[in-house]
């Protein structure tokens, strides 16, 4: 049995029935799904503003390469294309953390190293994870605590987009 943290980003197109393909590709693993945030761009600025949501799945059959293969494939059902570092995207799914699980392959980066510094990541895992901790880094609500206010701020829940 493995768990696994998942966020999940998009800011091309219908962003929000990506962001619905992506729940719907992993329906039969899920765990909870935060509500949906609209966050500015992160790293390449000059592009729209995303819709992210994060995921907690849950399966006996996937390790950490299971989850990311998974999403891989369901950033290839977006039709994803990447074209630039950090640049505009139809579908994202990075695998934040699985178990506790370490790992320094750079195809998959255990856990996910930005996420200490995400508030995009950090305040929608802890809408659905109120207790959770990042492996090797403590609480996700002290990470929160730690960035400055006016990324925190930046996140803007969107109650008026549903999920599932």
């Amino acid at each position: 049995m493995s768990r696994a943290v998942l966020s999940l980003g998009s800011n091309l197109g219908d962003r929000l029935a990506y962001l619905r393909l992506a729940v719907d590709g992993l329906s039969d693993v899920l765990i909870a799904a935060s509500p949906v945030y609209e966050t500015a761009p992160w790293g390449v600025t000059d592009q729209p503003d995303f819709l992210n949501a994060v995921l907690i799945v849950e399966s006996p059959e996937l390790d950490e390469w299971g989850w990311l293969r998974r999403g891989q494939a369901l950033e290839q059902e977006a039709e994803r294309r990447r074209e630039q570092r950090w640049g505009p995207r139809t579908l994202d799914v990075d695998v934040v953390t699985v178990d506790g699980v370490r790992s320094e392959d750079p195809e998959l980066l255990l856990p996910h190293p930005g996420t200490p510094s995400r508030a995009t990541v950090l305040i929608p895992w802890l809408a659905i994870d109120p207790d959770a901790e990042l492996p090797g880094h403590g609480r996700v609500a002290d990470l929160l605590e730690a960035l400055p206010a006016n990324e925190i701020a930046d996140v803007h829940l969107r109650t008026d987009l549903i999920l599932h």
